[in-house]
């Protein structure tokens, strides 16, 4: 029997990602907010506009707009969503993920900015919207359920988990693919899929394999 992988070649572990961040091996980071993110936000903020009616279910549910970014890397998202005014809360379990999100947000970050494990941390208050991008893809598929279960859980009823996903077959990974299928068998007990649109313009890691997709939470 083969010795198992040292830590550092294991995705489920920090050091992993710590490993690429601290080697600039990140060909994931765009070094910017992509298009249907900053379509997205514009789209949701008419919705939603601040100070609106209340008691539906699509009310946000602060005075700001509540949104986590999961895996944040760099954090180019989460701070195109800052600049947008939306209470942004951007967590990542790499030290090394940390390091380039500081140095990205600077010192006059208006959000949040954690080094947790996604699974256990505890928010207090459910989000408005979770956005996703590269983070279902990085986690090994003895996770996708826990990822499932976990999004249920910090999303309010009536929130969206929007974002890229990435679909394929390939055994091997990062970027772990996942089947149109797949996904729909994970995500639908517990969110409804309202959108699902092609990417035009993925980076060379994704290309040809991401859909940009709005799940809501029943």
């Amino acid at each position: 029997m083969s010795a198992e992988k040292p830590r550092h070649q294991r995705p489920e572990f920090a050091d992993f990602w710590d490993h690429r961040f601290q080697n600039g091996i990140t060909p994931w980071e765009a070094g910017q907010a992509p298009q249907q993110l900053c379509e997205f936000a514009m789209r949701y903020e008419q919705a939603h506009p601040l100070g609106g009616p209340t008691g539906t279910r699509l009310e946000c549910s602060s005075a700001r707009r509540r949104v986590l970014v999961p895996g944040c890397g760099s954090a180019w998202d989460a701070a195109f969503l800052a600049q947008r005014g939306w209470e942004t809360t951007a967590l990542d379990f790499s030290a090394g993920a940390i390091e380039c999100a500081r140095a990205t947000l600077g010192d006059r970050w208006p959000g949040t900015l954690l080094c947790a494990d996604f699974f256990t941390f505890d928010p207090g208050t459910p989000f408005d919207v979770i956005y996703e991008r590269a983070f279902l893809c990085a986690l090994p598929r003895k996770l996708w359920a826990d990822y499932a279960q976990r999004m249920a859980q910090l999303l309010r009823p009536g929130g969206l988990l929007a974002g890229y996903f990435f679909f394929g077959e390939a055994i091997k990974g990062p970027p772990f693919g996942i089947l149109p299928q797949q996904l729909e068998n994970l995500l639908t007990p517990h969110c409804t899929r309202r959108e699902d649109r092609p990417v035009d313009h993925s980076l060379p890691v994704f290309a040809g394999s991401e859909r940009w997709q709005v799940w809501q939470r029943n």
